[in-house]
């Protein structure tokens, strides 16, 4: 592994003090509350207003703009907001654009009554996700530019703490405050109205800070493009007319492939299986179509083939570029560093459910003292990258996640038992926080500065994606096998990433400052 410039524990506490880390917690804060404004909170919403159960789980894909920020990252990236831009600046000026859109989402939401307005009330919240899926663009692309590598473990442990401060407030803050208002009475749209109001005031945090805050002080070449109005338009027509095409294509693909599943069921496939291939297939035509629409506006001549390049295509081959043969490896961890962690956490809550915990067990120790402890592992992993190096840290949290569900395993053959639930979920939630920070530094530390938002929306999109896919099938793996296996094999998942981090910190160099992002080693 590459060598890192040791510092004292002194040296690594004291990053904590940096303005820019602390900075990362007001910003962290303002992202984690709408995720939760989506999921959670709504869903208990609409089901008091009388929604069907199977339309409130609709309402979740309003959060697919968080899996496909990528397709509208390099705006932000090539894209000054005229105005705006002249008074705060590239990243200060999307912030305040995404998180004013944000509140007025969420004051939208909250002025709207699903039980009488179904439809208004999901073009509100498809609105918000967009929103706030752009706010996190542009918080990771600020945060990558504000400080060198060797401080963003330190902001990403902050970030996380921000966010989990904030998901609290959207869940148990605006459950509490309706539920306060409510009484024991009858659904009350007021109640919901208030506590979505107050959410939208809580957004001021993010607001202030952004206004507070200074301008990251990067080198960056302006593009040659989007000066005049013109340009914004041609290239917000090819934008638009290929999310058109996309949802489009989705909605009729959803319905061509329908047949294709239930034929793939009724041959022996099992459900979770079939539905995976279908839906693989459905996004497949979907993307397809869109990406032919995109080529063929840019061939008439709509937007000049150049600027699409620039915009897509210079991101991805810098990445190709920088890194040759060895950015298949940085790829490969980047995709599977988080499996052990997600296929074992889908089945978690079911797990402490079906082993005998109580809901009020299973939320004062899972998701009140766990989410401490998350918080406290994000710092520690970020005082030891200070300290260590983001390599080093990488390949303790991809060990520790791995070992931690072996507790879970033995956990599994006992009978339900407080004082070792917590002890396993302070283990298992202080190494993910100790991972996620790691991990967050390490993928900073991979992207060129012309192209941080664009690169790393790429790479946050694909930590997700195959894990998620994989966990799909853990419901159907637990019943087969039985929890003790399953744990135990969600281990073994993780014992490869142990081999890729050490080829990634052989192979690549991203523990130098920012200027020169990531890049492989020679000779």
């Amino acid at each position: 592994m590459k060598s890192h410039t040791k510092r004292s524990w002194g040296e690594a506490f004291w990053a904590l003090t940096n303005g820019r880390v602390i900075t990362m917690l007001f910003l962290g804060f303002s992202a984690g509350i709408p995720i939760l404004l989506i999921f959670s909170t709504l869903s208990i919403w609409l089901r008091e207003a009388g929604v069907e159960r199977s339309t409130v789980t609709y309402f979740s894909w309003a959060a697919l703009g968080y899996s496909f920020k990528f397709v509208w990252a390099p705006l932000i990236d090539r894209l000054p907001l005229p105005g705006l831009y002249a008074a705060l600046g590239r990243r200060r000026s999307w912030l305040i654009v995404a998180q004013t859109a944000i509140i007025l989402s969420i004051l939208w939401m909250g002025l709207t009554d699903p039980a009488q307005h179904l439809t208004m009330m999901a073009f509100a919240v498809v609105a918000l996700g967009f929103s706030a899926a752009t706010q996190d663009i542009v918080i990771d692309a600020y945060r990558i530019e504000a400080v060198d590598t060797d401080l963003q473990a330190m902001m990403s442990s902050a970030y996380i703490a921000g966010y989990r401060i904030g998901m609290i407030v959207a869940g148990a803050g605006a459950l509490t405050i309706a539920g306060v208002i409510e009484g024991e009475g009858p659904y009350m749209p007021l109640a919901w109205r208030v506590a979505y109001g107050c959410m939208a005031l809580a957004m001021c945090v993010g607001v202030l800070t952004t206004l507070l805050i200074s301008e990251p002080d990067v080198p960056r070449k302006d593009s040659k493009y989007f000066h005049q109005t013109s340009d914004y338009i041609r290239f917000l027509a090819m934008f638009a007319l290929t999310v058109i095409t996309f949802i489009a294509a989705n909605v009729w693909a959803g319905s061509a492939v329908s047949p294709l599943g239930t034929r793939l069921t009724a041959s022996g496939m099992t459900p979770e299986l079939a539905g995976f291939v279908t839906g693989s297939l459905q996004l497949a035509i979907a993307v397809l179509l869109a990406v032919f629409v995109a080529w063929l506006t840019t061939l008439i001549g709509i937007t000049p083939r150049e600027m699409v390049r620039e915009t897509y295509i210079a991101p991805v081959k810098d990445f190709v570029d920088r890194y040759g043969k060895v950015a298949i490896v940085v790829l490969a961890l980047i995709g599977f560093y988080r499996i052990a962690d997600i296929v074992m956490g889908v089945m978690a809550n079911v797990f402490y459910t079906d082993i005998g915990f109580t809901k009020e067990e299973i939320a004062a120790v899972s998701k009140t003292f766990g989410l401490f402890m998350t918080i406290a592992g994000s710092f520690l992993g970020g005082v030891l990258s200070v300290r260590y190096g983001v390599i080093r840290v990488l390949f303790l949290g991809a060990l520790l996640s791995a070992i931690t569900n072996i507790l879970f395993a033995i956990m599994a053959q006992i009978p339900a038992n407080t004082v070792m639930f917590a002890a396993v979920i302070m283990a298992d939630n202080l190494s993910g926080g100790l991972a996620t920070a790691a991990f967050i530094a390490y993928l900073s530390g991979l992207t060129n500065i012309s192209f941080t938002a664009m690169q790393y929306a790429i790479f946050s999109s694909i930590m997700t994606l195959f894990p998620k896919v994989i966990a799909g099938f853990s419901g159907t793996v637990v019943d087969a096998v039985g929890y003790q296996a399953f744990f135990i094999g969600t281990a073994i998942l993780g014992l490869p990433v142990l081999l890729l981090v050490v080829l990634a910190g052989r192979l690549t160099d991203v523990e130098h400052p920012k200027a020169q992002a990531g890049h492989a080693k020679n000779g």
